[in-house]
């Protein structure tokens, strides 16, 4: 073979190479555009895009949870022995699909029980809005523990919207911080699933210190971000539909998804206070990690799975369509606004 054929064959060789990267290249969704570059020391190094922060410089929050959540038929749960029902449905499921189940001692007690105010101004105003306002009280035998906890959150299907809205609460005391991926069946069928995310505000109620709790200057002054939403110094937030929330939750224990994929579940039921008329149900659960990016893909396919077939397995219990939220809302019918 002669010189030039051998440099023939050598280009050939290196055209294929070449040929074969750029077809890796597509079916990545990678593309030929040049990446942005800089140089550090005559080093060439890929410039990093700018943290995306809130008005003060500070970063914006990041997603940390997975909370998967099914809206059940409240007309099931009439008693203790219900909820363990429910949970011996949810264990099967998880056998059949080799997810490890941890039981909670709990499941075995009482339920917790917990009342749930929600507050909205008359025309609900914060709702159509996308965000929310409730109080939660924890009650042990009979009786109110603890502080009263505040729960302000934006929910709404765009991330990058929520995660943009700034939160923090103005208060001198501690308070809590929790970016949520929400995982709900589709709307219409079971079988898949929609993602809701939630930006959320915890703090002690004993922390706001203004004497009228209710008016929309005291929120306006706690939650800054609610302040395009007054309309005058007068206003005031009352519960909504004139309803309080009974909760009635057993924690059943926590499912294993490997990798580190730990998530604790629980089932509830909530009804009104007073007249006990059950409005909804729900079976969830919920991990943590530092960034959602860096939770595995096996344990992230494995508990897609597992949310998608305890659908079909226990398809009778569920109710599509609706919130635990929503159902509050719409206690008068004349349903508002909804970004759920």
């Amino acid at each position: 073979m002669g010189r030039k054929d051998k440099e023939e064959k050598k280009d050939n060789k290196h055209k294929d190479k070449r040929e074969k990267h750029e077809q890796h290249e597509k079916q990545h969704g990678e593309t030929d555009e040049p990446k942005e570059h800089g140089k550090l020391g005559g080093v060439a190094t890929e410039i990093k895009q700018p943290i995306a922060t809130y008005s003060d410089g500070h970063p914006q929050d990041v997603v940390h949870y997975l909370e998967a959540k099914l809206i059940l038929k409240p007309d099931r749960f009439t008693s203790v022995d219900s909820f363990r029902d429910f949970g011996k449905l949810v264990q099967r499921t998880a056998k059949k699909l080799d997810v490890g189940f941890i039981a909670d001692a709990k499941t075995g007690l009482r339920p917790d029980v917990r009342e749930i105010p929600f507050l909205d101004t008359p025309d609900f105003r914060l709702y159509n809005n996308a965000f929310i306002l409730r109080r939660r009280i924890t009650y042990v035998d009979g009786f109110p523990e603890g502080d009263p906890e505040i729960v302000f959150k934006f929910r709404h299907p765009d991330e990058q919207k929520a995660a943009a809205l700034d939160v923090r609460p103005n208060i001198d005391g501690k308070y809590t911080i929790k970016f949520k991926a929400e995982a709900l069946p589709l709307k219409d069928q079971i079988g898949g699933y929609r993602i809701l995310y939630s930006h959320n505000a915890q703090f002690g109620l004993s922390q706001v210190h203004e004497a009228d709790r209710t008016a929309m200057r005291t929120l306006t002054h706690v939650f800054p971000v609610l302040a395009v939403l007054k309309k005058d110094e007068t206003e005031k937030v009352s519960l909504v539909n004139e309803a309080i929330v009974e909760e009635v939750l057993l924690e059943l224990g926590a499912l294993d998804f490997g990798k580190g994929v730990v998530a604790k579940c629980n089932v509830a039921l909530w009804r009104t206070r007073g007249k006990h008329m059950p409005l909804v149900g729900e079976f969830a659960f919920q991990a943590k990690s530092e960034r959602k990016e860096e939770v595995h893909e096996k344990a992230k396919k494995l508990c897609e799975q597992y949310f998608i077939t305890l659908q079909h397995d226990v398809k009778d219990w569920i109710a599509l369509g609706t919130t635990k939220t929503g159902m509050v809302y719409r206690l008068k019918g004349n349903p508002p606004q909804s970004h759920e």
